[in-house]
């Protein structure tokens, strides 16, 4: 299926690299459900500047009632149903390596957070996708991870090891519903220049990156959603239970 017959719901859209995924699907002729959790007034600003072939509704991922609504409204908004997924939505969190809780006093709680939302919302919306994706023998699943799985240069403990329960998902996903037509990656990108979430970080960091890469330079949000778009193309329609690395080439392994 051609991106533009695509019907999306990015979760987490309403700012940051869900909103970049979000206009680069609309780009490419996709229709687009732009999920928010809490930044409602930024979704519907979104949604509005890309046109009839967005609409910003709201949810909790981690609610799987309130996955459910959310895909029976995409549903009813665009006449069809959801054909891919890009799994983006965040707990809350900073960017700022200074100031994170080291392992000595990070809480269980921290770590209980960031797999709610990145774990277990992303097996909600997976779960209630998988329905209609099987009747249509098609099926797109994008999930965000990291870099920080092969370069933990910073302690963001939480979070990094909720992305690698995601890739794991990722992976166990991938053999469940290939059958069914269903693929399901992940990318996995480092820092973006710039987000809500990574405007914490100092600027000597995003120098310091910079110059690690071969392209000396931060990947921007746009950039990493151009990837994304290759997940949902048919020039992937052979690649499934993948993870992409998307830094600019900071990380080779």
């Amino acid at each position: 299926m051609q991106i533009a017959e695509q019907i999306v719901l990015v979760t987490g859209a309403g700012r940051g690299l869900g909103a970049a995924i979000a206009k680069a699907f609309v780009r490419e002729g996709a229709r687009v459900i732009v999920n928010y959790h809490r930044s409602k007034a930024a979704a519907e600003a979104l949604a509005a500047t890309l046109g009839g072939r967005a609409v910003a509704i709201g949810a909790d991922v981690a609610d799987r009632q309130a996955v459910e609504r959310l895909l029976a409204a995409g549903t009813a908004a665009f006449g069809g149903p959801v054909t891919t997924v890009v799994n983006n939505a965040l707990g809350d969190f900073r960017f700022n390596g200074d100031a994170r809780e080291r392992l000595q006093t990070i809480a269980w709680r921290d770590f209980a957070l960031q797999l709610e939302v990145s774990l277990h919302g992303a097996l909600n919306v997976i779960q209630a996708a998988a329905p209609a994706m099987t009747a249509a023998a098609f099926g797109r699943v994008v999930n965000i991870g990291t870099n920080l799985f092969q370069n933990p240069v910073v302690p963001y403990h939480d979070y990094t090891a909720a992305k690698a329960a995601l890739l794991s998902l990722t992976r166990t996903a991938a053999a469940d519903l290939g059958p069914a037509g269903i693929t399901v990656n992940m990318l996995s990108g480092g820092l973006l220049r710039t987000t809500d979430a990574s405007a914490a970080t100092p600027e000597a960091v995003f120098d310091m990156i910079a110059g690690a890469t071969p392209l000396r330079r931060v990947t921007t949000p746009d950039e990493f959603a151009d990837a994304v778009l290759f997940f949902a193309s048919p020039w992937s329609r052979a690649v499934t239970g993948q993870n992409l690395v998307v830094d600019g080439g900071l990380v080779r392994d």
